[in-house]
């Protein structure tokens, strides 16, 4: 059928929907999708708001998503894993929907195509690649499980975590706080009023503006719930006073949503505050130098006689704790997905180095040691992956065991990936220290995923903590 005869015309929504159902060829889709290449770049970015996207059936999540792939980026029928010679065991495709595949190939072929070639040289400069992570956006990754009516995605977070762990393959750095991004976006969403939504997300979700986690400080890590930075209320403002360390993206970024205490100790006393960048009072320590993750700028946030209105509050008084708890069971399963993605990368660096590396007279895939190693690295792989996506849909039923789930990936998926990517480059033998190759950086960017959004010891404190109380 050509578009002619349809009794509309369709948006780009439709279009992949249409696609999708057979109404329409895809000769006829990618022609449409070629013209609308000249589109002006809000009419490419911003679906209309007004789509019935239940009007196109089940496929209108995916189609909000493809819809992008209408501008720059037509990569949705591109690469397959035969191409980018997935071994069949460890195919992060295994077991999910059709369009789940799609939308995990847009995200394997942007970081191949935008961020891989870009990772070192971020790594190395210490470059914060805004305009690739706007391109992200693009794609819809910017608020992926945002809901639509203020610019998200709309997706599941079983999605949103094969999306990370694909885009984690070009750079776990970037990836990591697109991730954080994500949640902060998902939060303002979720407990903000209609106000707060329609004034912060759309700008966030295109990532015209980023978003920062301000949770930990210098004095209160893993005990989160004795923050010490006061919001006293002065009329209809509060004025804030104390400072969050460790803060991704800090002076760099343009939103910080802040713990804050307005009340008395204790959980119940944290509020949390949503402050843009520019606020009088609000400044930035030195930019931190780590070990990774340098793609992105970290920086103590400080607030000194802050005043931020009454009405950049999420939620009541003292829900505060609440709200960021609730953002990290996400965050912990997004930061897992980021593992997921280095030790993916890993294993095929791996394999391809001991197909190609010879000593004693044969290549090194030769060796049964290494070739059991290489099992082990797969195995754990899949197993991490298995657990992060049932902790994935866990959080997204609301179902009781989904804080313990979220907790159990994060804990088992950050550990064994990280032995995994330092298994591989010690395959890699002294090459694998040199930055010339990939697998050192991987090791580095997610060494850090073991102690951020919750330390894997706090992880087994939440586990026990079930495991002994539940009866």
């Amino acid at each position: 059928m050509s578009l002619s005869s349809l009794p509309f015309i369709p948006s780009p929504h439709q279009l992949v929907a249409l696609m999708r159902r057979g109404v329409i060829c895809r000769n006829t889709f990618r022609k449409t999708a070629e013209a609308r290449h000249d589109e002006p770049y809000s009419q490419r970015t911003r679906p209309s708001v007004e789509v019935n996207m239940a009007a196109v059936g089940a496929l209108g999540r995916v189609a909000r998503l493809a819809s992008r792939l209408c501008g720059k980026q037509r990569l949705i029928f591109t690469a397959s894993a035969q191409t980018r010679r997935i071994a069949s065991c460890v195919d992060p495709a295994h077991g999910l929907t059709e369009e789940q595949k799609e939308f995990q190939e847009v995200a394997f072929n942007f970081a191949a195509n935008e961020m891989a070639p870009h990772m070192a040289e971020w790594d190395q400069k210490e470059i914060f690649p805004v305009e690739t992570m706007r391109k992200a956006a693009q794609l819809g990754f910017g608020g992926i499980y945002v809901q639509p009516d203020v610019g998200g995605t709309g997706l599941s977070r079983l999605d949103t975590s094969v999306i990370f762990e694909a885009l984690s393959t070009g750079c776990v750095s970037t990836t990591a706080y697109i991730s954080i991004h994500n949640m902060c976006a998902w939060m303002i969403d979720t407990f903000g009023d209609t106000e707060q939504r329609q004034k912060f997300c759309p700008d966030l979700c295109s990532m015209e503006k980023f978003a920062s986690y301000c949770l930990t400080e210098p004095g209160s890590g893993s005990d989160a719930a004795s923050l010490l930075t006061t919001a006293k209320l002065r009329g209809d403002h509060y004025v804030l006073n104390g400072s969050k360390a460790f803060i991704s993206g800090g002076g760099d970024t343009d939103v910080y949503v802040v713990m804050c205490r307005t009340g008395a100790q204790g959980a119940k006393g944290i509020s949390c505050l949503v402050i843009e960048k520019g606020t009088p009072g609000l400044s930035f320590g030195k930019k931190e130098k780590k070990v990774g993750w340098n793609s992105q700028p970290t920086r103590a946030v400080i607030l000194e006689d802050c005043a931020v209105p009454v009405t950049n509050r999420l939620g009541a008084e003292g829900q505060g704790f609440n709200i960021a708890m609730k953002g990290l069971n996400g965050g912990r399963i997004n930061i897992a997905s980021c593992s997921l993605g280095a030790a993916h990368a890993c294993v095929q660096l791996a394999r391809d180095h001991l197909l190609v590396r010879k000593q004693f007279g044969e290549t090194l895939s030769n060796n049964q040691y290494l070739q059991f190693q290489l099992a082990e690295m797969a195995t754990k792989l899949v197993a991490s992956r298995l657990l992060v996506r049932e902790a994935a849909t866990a959080l997204q039923e609301k179902r009781p065991d989904a804080v313990s789930l979220c907790s159990m990936a994060k804990l088992f998926a950050t550990d064994e990936c990280f032995n995994i990517c330092n298994q591989a480059l010690q395959m890699h033998g002294g090459y694998g220290y040199l930055k010339d190759y990939a697998v050192q950086q991987f090791v580095r960017d997610i060494r850090v995923h073991q102690i951020l959004e919750g330390t894997n010891e706090v992880m087994r404190m939440i586990i026990s903590r079930n495991l002994l109380t539940e009866s």
